[in-house]
């Protein structure tokens, strides 16, 4: 495994914890821990690689996108979804992206704190 876990800054915890139960549970990473500044998301069996969010409140974005996997596209449109619904910023509906695959289909937005993300999957190459 090259990519064990991802550490990412928020401003309000407990506005971006919120934002993040809303969908990325759709995708298999569930609360696992919380504490007073940070909270952790992994699979159930902790085997995979984990994100969590850190508070500092005095974070500002930048330009980088974290994209999480979805196993189908079916799953990108429902994460997305609910996302939306959660609060995303600037989302760009599921679509295909045949600029990155023939099959690759994701959504783009930000999170309340304006940190980039997309959910994709990849389909069958």
């Amino acid at each position: 495994m090259v990519l064990d876990h991802i550490d990412l800054r928020v401003r309000d915890l407990k506005r971006a914890g919120a934002f993040y139960r809303a969908w990325l549970p759709l995708l298999g990473l569930t609360e696992q821990e919380q504490h007073d500044d940070w909270v952790e998301f992994a699979s159930p069996d902790r085997l995979d690689p984990f994100f969590a969010l850190d508070q500092d409140s005095s974070h500002q974005p930048g330009h980088s996108r974290i994209a999480f996997g979805a196993a189908s596209r079916d799953a990108v449109d429902k994460a997305a979804s609910a996302a939306s619904r959660a609060g995303a910023v600037g989302m760009e509906d599921p679509a295909l992206c045949p600029e990155y695959s023939p099959t690759y289909y994701a959504a783009f937005f930000a999170d309340p704190d304006g940190n980039l993300l997309e959910i994709c999957h990849r389909g069958n190459h």
